[in-house]
């Protein structure tokens, strides 16, 4: 894994929406790549498996957050 994941929650709401889907689809493969790797026995460090599963959940809370602070916006400008 070349690239290391942002971890911190300032760090993931600094990201634009698009960065936050790339940066969401690097994290589902890399959970994928480690699962795989826990699987044939070549993981060496077992916690990274869950803090990488939330990881996931942080970046889809904070999307979906936007998604509802969007129609909230768009609702409340509607006559």
């Amino acid at each position: 894994m070349a690239k290391k994941l942002k971890t911190k929650t300032e760090e993931i709401r600094k990201l634009s929406a698009a960065d936050m889907s790339k940066e969401l689809l690097e994290t589902y493969r890399r959970l994928f790549a480690m699962r795989l790797q826990r699987e044939t026995g070549q993981l060496t460090n077992h916690r990274e498996v869950p803090r990488v599963r939330r990881q996931v959940a942080r970046l889809k809370t904070i999307q979906r957050q936007r998604q509802l602070a969007t129609a909230a916006s768009a609702k409340a400008g509607q006559p």
